[in-house]
């Protein structure tokens, strides 16, 4: 037996011990947290997914080492949440994630220091908050548009579980994402050090009250009536004619909901592809359909157009049809899908739309957004996203807080119709209504279409990619402010403010066991040298750098 664990634990070493083995584990690794996302939907796999991750880059023997470690587990983690972008981008795909992989890099360097040698229960406090911290960085930096948005942001995995929608209320899915790598790091903690095991636990049963508490005392929406919201979805149209053929059936299922009583009849992203300014018979065809209905419908047009300022280009733009014609209410687009609907530097990347399915004409921007109001329906304001844009939680929270009672996202995933990006999208709107207490429809033309309630809760059966069809959700209305309406992103914030305070404790902590050593010189890197174990002074960074390194959690 002796002997078994003996040869396993030397395989496993040489495995680890070998430059191109260990990339492979660290990609991985890396990529184990996409089972949490639908369409798997492991919601309870995020909270360990990390953990081998954690424990390779803990093995690094060296800072780059570990640094490596943490940049090919990030672009294992890009390539596993955005896969289905493959038939789109091809090779390029790998490019771009291994490029927004090296935001993991700092990341794994953090983790070495505070999660590598000896541990006491000081350092495992400080490992269980300076983690996740970091984290969030990476998660704030690739939210940028320009670095492909917040697309699996690893607190969106969460998003049919009740106590973390409440969490998303008070500090949105940046709060979430700070609660599922601190698990992940308190169990690592369990793994592999025994001393510090009690400070795991405590930090465990620190987290557990804390939900447990937000739970409690955290505000809940108030409820003020129900509003009988319409989704058309076409479904699957392809061939010769298409556009006409799905305009034609959205015609269709939009007039068998006659007679039901609705406040407005949502199509999904790109449903006309002409300007209804310049064709007044289209815009005709879709006034008399709100006639029927008696409730105006909100279509989204993805044609060539002029915004109010005179830009004449391709916009999508969600527009409001009313029973006398178009309101007037438009909302363009503002964020734009990289390489689907703009190339970034197309000058010097426009290679990209030889090689798949990349625009060939970069779309127009919106300006500004926009809230509409629905005369038919109590004076329903809405507040219009297209598609790519329900994952950016500030627009939403912006929305709200011009006061949108009804958040509406019009989608379109008809490219990646097999993969899990409808799925994956259609969970943002849980995300999204529990972090504005607001209630979200996601319409999309070919799924998944599906309503949420203002705690994020799922309202009725959503609209699956097998289905071509019409269905009205009564969608419970609310009022009132979450906490993360009033106070925004505090949770990066409060990631920014601690990091800060770290690195200040390394930078004080290395000259503090400098100048302990009077006479003594003061090598290079010292200066950023530490011990965060019960903070004693980093005496072993100031010996020759043929000492070993010590044993509990460095600020080196």
């Amino acid at each position: 037996m002796w002997t078994g664990a003996g040869q396993r634990r030397e395989w496993g070493e040489r495995i680890l011990g070998s430059v191109l083995w260990r990339g492979v584990v660290a990609l991985l690794a890396g990529a184990l947290p996409a089972l949490a996302f639908p369409a798997p939907s492991l919601w309870w796999f995020a909270y360990v997914a990390l953990v081998p991750l954690l424990l390779l880059i803990r093995s690094a023997g060296t800072g780059r080492r570990a640094a490596l470690d943490g940049w090919l587990g990030g672009t294992g983690y890009m390539l596993a949440v955005h896969h289905w972008l493959m038939p789109s981008l091809h090779v390029f795909i790998v490019v771009l994630a291994a490029l927004l992989g090296l935001l993991w890099a700092p990341w794994g360097l953090l983790v070495s220091r505070l999660l590598g040698g000896r541990l006491s229960a000081a350092a495992v406090a400080a490992a269980v908050i300076v983690v996740p911290c970091g984290w969030l960085m990476i998660e704030l930096a690739r939210s940028w548009e320009a670095l492909g948005g917040p697309w699996g942001l690893l607190g969106a995995s969460q998003w049919q579980v009740t106590p973390a929608l409440r969490l998303a209320s008070v500090g949105g899915v940046w709060l979430v994402s700070l609660l599922v790598v601190a698990v992940n790091t308190a169990l690592t903690v369990l793994l592999v050090a025994s001393a510090a095991r009690t400070a795991a636990v405590v930090s465990l049963v620190a987290g557990a009250v804390a939900v447990g508490t937000v739970w409690i005392w955290a505000p809940q929406p108030e409820r003020s009536g129900v509003a009988r919201i319409a989704v058309v979805q076409p479904g699957v149209i392809e061939g010769p004619g298409s556009v006409q053929r799905r305009f034609a059936r959205s015609e269709e299922l939009t007039r068998s909901l006659a007679g039901r009583d609705l406040d407005l009849v949502v199509w999904g992203e790109s449903s006309v592809a002409v300007d209804p300014v310049r064709r007044p018979d289209v815009a005709a065809r879709i006034a008399a359909l709100s006639r029927l209905v008696g409730a105006d419908v909100l279509v989204n047009v993805d044609a060539r157009q002029t915004d109010a300022s005179g830009r004449t280009g391709i916009f999508k733009s969600a527009v409001l049809v009313g029973p006398h014609g178009l309101t007037g209410d438009r909302y363009d687009k503002m964020r734009l899908v990289p390489f689907g609907e703009y190339v970034p530097a197309r000058s010097a990347l426009g290679w990209a739309t030889s090689m798949g399915r990349a625009a060939g004409e970069d779309r127009l921007r919106g300006t500004r957004q926009v809230t509409m109001t629905l005369p038919g329906a109590n004076g329903l304001r809405i507040g219009p996203l297209v598609c790519f844009e329900s994952a950016f939680p500030d627009m939403s929270r912006r929305l709200t807080r011009d006061g949108a009672q009804l958040l509406v996202a019009q989608s379109s995933t008809s490219s990646f119709q097999h993969g899990w990006a409808p799925a994956q999208h259609a969970s943002l709107g849980a995300l999204r209504a529990a972090e504005n207490g607001r209630p979200m429809v996601h319409a999309t033309l070919t799924g998944v279409s599906a309503v949420y309630g203002p705690q994020g809760e799922r309202i009725g059966a959503p609209l699956g990619t097998d289905t071509s069809g019409a269905a009205v959700f009564g969608v419970p209305m609310a009022g009132g402010t979450t906490l993360y309406v009033r106070l925004g992103d505090w949770p990066l914030y409060g990631a920014l403010a601690v990091l800060a305070a770290f690195c200040a404790f390394c930078a004080f902590d290395g000259v503090r066991s400098v100048r302990g050593r009077p006479g003594s010189p003061v090598p290079v890197g010292a200066l950023t040298s530490g011990v965060a174990d019960g903070g004693a002074a980093s005496v072993q960074a100031a010996r020759p750098a043929a000492e070993s390194r010590p044993e509990s959690a460095q600020c080196d």
